[in-house]
């Protein structure tokens, strides 16, 4: 008889789940209620929550609102939405997930304490303005994808001046001179974050500084190595995801990894009865934007 297991470690972060509630619970007073951009990054839950009546635009259409309320997603966004907002007389409901708001301060304060006139060795005994014209000013690096919603509000943190690195390969490009403050997007890979952190400890210079912040997610990084286990004791993997998700390819890469009978759904529809065929056991697991009522949808599906 097929076995199927549905990860109790998958389904939705803390972020998303506050984000969702907060907007489930304005919805249910049946308030117009605005969000920027996709509540979270699976098209089936934005589905439901549009269905109760949320409503998501972009940048653009957030500048021809006014007097309206707007949910502000886990990811975070930039000052400059929150300067629009006041302009425009805007009530936020901000779901910007703990983590990632406590990331967004520690990029701002470094931002700020880079406008100081520099004090290294090598800068001391230069003035303000011949330490910029030497190009001394600190480098703020954040490994993360580039465009990311959530990396475009760490960037604005900076007026746009912090150096988005999306892999190991770009590390080669920084400046080795001057000094590095590296930090990471909350859902990337932390093996991938402390090698880039090797590297730069090989290569910077013994006059520049360099300090690494491990922002990444815990409570994200931790799926890493139990969606490993999970993988490997199963005959077939269906990873429930949405495609614009970028914790998703994360691991549903590691399930591939471990487990070459990996497959990535959005949804039930999209399950092969081929792929059953002679195997005992199926293992059903998600990403941070994966909803468990659609594991369970997929459960159901197999069963049916």
């Amino acid at each position: 008889m097929l076995q199927i297991e549905i990860d109790e470690g998958s389904g939705f972060c803390f972020g998303v789940t506050t984000a969702i509630k907060k907007a489930e619970e304005e919805l249910a007073e049946g308030k117009t209620l605005y969000c920027l951009g996709d509540i979270v990054h699976n098209g089936m839950e934005c589905e439901r929550l549009r269905q109760m009546g949320l409503i998501t635009i972009n940048h653009n259409e957030m500048r021809q609102l006014h007097d309206v309320k707007v949910l502000l997603r886990a990811h975070g966004e930039p000052p400059e939405t929150y300067e629009l907002a006041r302009r425009n007389n805007i009530e936020i409901i901000d779901a910007t997930c703990p983590v990632v708001l406590k990331l967004q301060n520690r990029i701002k304060e470094q931002y700020n304490e880079n406008l100081k006139p520099p004090t290294s060795a090598r800068a001391c005994s230069l003035s303000p303005s011949e330490a910029t014209e030497r190009n001394l000013k600190p480098q703020i690096v954040i490994f993360g994808k580039k465009g990311h919603a959530e990396v475009l509000g760490l960037v604005g943190q900076t007026k746009g001046t912090a150096i988005v690195m999306e892999s190991f390969d770009e590390v080669k490009r920084l400046d080795f001179t001057r000094d590095i403050y590296l930090y990471s997007q909350t859902t990337k890979s932390l093996d991938e974050f402390h090698h880039i952190i090797d590297y730069i400890q090989q290569h910077i210079s013994k006059e520049a500084t360099f300090k690494s912040f491990d922002t990444i997610c815990r409570s994200v990084a931790n799926r890493m190595p139990n969606i490993s286990r999970f993988a490997a004791r199963h005959d077939l993997i269906l990873f429930v995801c949405g495609r614009k998700s970028s914790n998703g390819k994360v691991l549903f890469n590691e399930c591939l990894r471990v487990n070459p009978n990996t497959h990535l759904i959005e949804g039930p529809e999209e399950i092969d009865p081929s792929w059953l065929e002679d195997i005992g056991s199926v293992g059903i697991c998600g990403a941070t934007s994966t909803p468990k009522w659609l594991m369970e949808q997929c459960e159901l599906r197999i069963k049916n």
